[in-house]
């Protein structure tokens, strides 16, 4: 990952692009010559490029035949040292940055390119998926404790982010925070590639490449605290929809089981769901009433997020 000069930085772009598909929220991969998944990514060539929403549409249809809608910038990612594996430090090295850029889609077509798929979020995050009854969380948190070594520091830190008791709060939102302390305690499969004496917990099947499971992890936990305050779970459904189908979907990106009563209640309270007057017949039971998206919310014009009730 590595273009053009011998001195300064180097700019490269990643898009995280997300979508439902099969009751899953999916991201958009591609694989790295050495069989490593990795976000769609290339540089940005300053002499050959306007701007860098141009570069990131231009290459992400080139590696996986994708057109890009609507895209929002995600973060900069400048650390010292982020690029893997990791360059041999000295006085020519350049400084990799990366400009992360994130996009729903409700059009997750199948892909062309080879390597390009769609890959299930919570099968990079399984740790993320709280709806199971036996959740690889318990896992992490045996290791994760063992690795504290009796440090309140870290088993505070375990406590707010995994929440492995009754009375502790689970935050969807803290995705980043999760894979951080994974990553500094040895547990996830790209500390074992950077690290010589990283033993990584059996999560993933193999690492991302450089540094995009962590981008990544910025761009779910950013859709995640999305959901409460804009109504961005409407870029990822269909024109229609039943009120089941946009609760799995809230389920899906959420990673927990919410309440159906509840979340419904909140649903119509904002006034950004209307009925069409249509049945939905292929929900395999008595027909359901299908919905579309209202655009705004009914009082002030301005459209708000969605309550996530969550079963406790």
């Amino acid at each position: 990952m590595s273009w053009g000069g011998e001195h300064g930085v180097r700019i490269g772009l990643s898009a995280v692009v997300m979508a439902l598909r099969s009751g899953q929220l999916c991201i958009l991969t591609t694989e790295t010559p050495e069989g490593e998944l990795a976000l769609p990514f290339g540089p940005f060539d300053p002499a050959g490029d306007r701007t860098f929403e141009r570069a990131l549409r231009s290459f992400v249809t080139a590696q996986t035949g994708f057109g890009l809608g609507f895209v929002e910038q995600l973060y900069t990612f400048g650390d010292a040292g982020r690029a893997a594996p990791r360059p041999t430090p000295g006085p020519d090295r350049q400084r990799e940055v990366s400009v992360g850029y994130l996009a729903l889609t409700a059009d997750a077509v199948d892909m062309a390119p080879p390597g390009a798929r769609w890959t299930p979020a919570l099968e990079i995050f399984p740790w993320e998926d709280r709806r199971a009854t036996t959740r690889p969380t318990s896992g992490i948190f045996d290791s994760l404790t063992t690795w504290a070594a009796g440090d309140p520091r870290r088993l505070d830190r375990i406590e707010a982010l995994f929440a492995p008791s009754v009375s502790a709060r689970w935050d969807e939102t803290r995705v980043l925070e999760r894979y951080e302390l994974l990553y500094e305690a040895g547990l996830v499969a790209e500390a074992a590639r950077d690290r010589d004496d990283a033993s990584p917990l059996d999560l993933s099947d193999r690492p991302m490449a450089s540094d995009h499971r962590r981008i990544l992890a910025t761009g779910l936990g950013r859709l995640r605290s999305k959901l409460r305050y804009r109504p961005v779970l409407f870029e990822l459904t269909p024109d229609t929809f039943t009120l089941s189908a946009l609760q799995a979907a809230a389920e899906a990106v959420v990673g927990l089981n919410l309440h159906k009563q509840n979340f419904r209640r909140g649903v119509e309270r904002t006034g950004l769901v209307e009925p069409t007057g249509r049945l939905s017949t292929g929900t395999g039971g008595r027909p359901a009433e299908l919905f579309r998206f209202t655009g705004a919310g009914p009082r002030d014009g301005q459209a708000p997020g969605l309550a996530l009730p969550a079963l406790r």
